[in-house]
């Protein structure tokens, strides 16, 4: 549906960027939802936080990007459980079960180490939403995951 109506080809760098600098209010609105969107349609997150860095700076850029990445993992977790549920543990695979049966060990270390290497690429939230973790397990491990990528990701833009 993004692809088809031209949405998906016009969320780029330049587009959010002139969002957040038009309206600080309203674009950064704006800016959480098409981060949102961004996750549900794979669009690297990433793109996102270039945008709020060179928008807004490293500081309030970062902090943007850390509230925004947070909401949009947490939506993209309730959509993707409430139409696939916990349906990675149907598998019968035993590597799917070997890696299954480690996240239920440690949930939150695991999404932490998750977060941390993949932040907020939208094959993990998927496969996470659709692992059968809980809520508050997926949502501490994604706000402690997400702070050290993107401090290095605003130093470095």
């Amino acid at each position: 549906m993004f692809e088809f109506s031209g949405i998906r080809g016009n969320v780029n760098l330049a587009f959010l960027h002139q969002k957040i600098v038009d309206n600080k209010v309203s674009g950064l609105l704006i800016f959480t939802l098409l981060f949102c969107l961004g996750n549900l349609i794979q669009i690297p997150g990433w793109i996102f936080l270039a945008a709020a860095v060179l928008a807004l700076g490293r500081t309030w850029g970062g902090m943007a990007s850390y509230v925004a990445a947070v909401v949009s993992c947490t939506v993209t977790f309730f959509t993707i459980r409430l139409i696939g549920g916990d349906a990675l543990r149907e598998l019968k695979n035993p590597y799917a079960v070997r890696i299954l049966r480690k996240l239920d060990t440690d949930p939150i270390k695991s999404i932490v180490l998750l977060r941390t290497l993949f932040q907020t690429v939208p094959a993990l939230n998927y496969a996470l939403a659709l692992s059968g973790v809980r809520f508050h397990q997926y949502l501490v491990g994604t706000m402690l995951g997400l702070i050290l990528p993107i401090i290095l990701y605003c130093w470095f833009f």
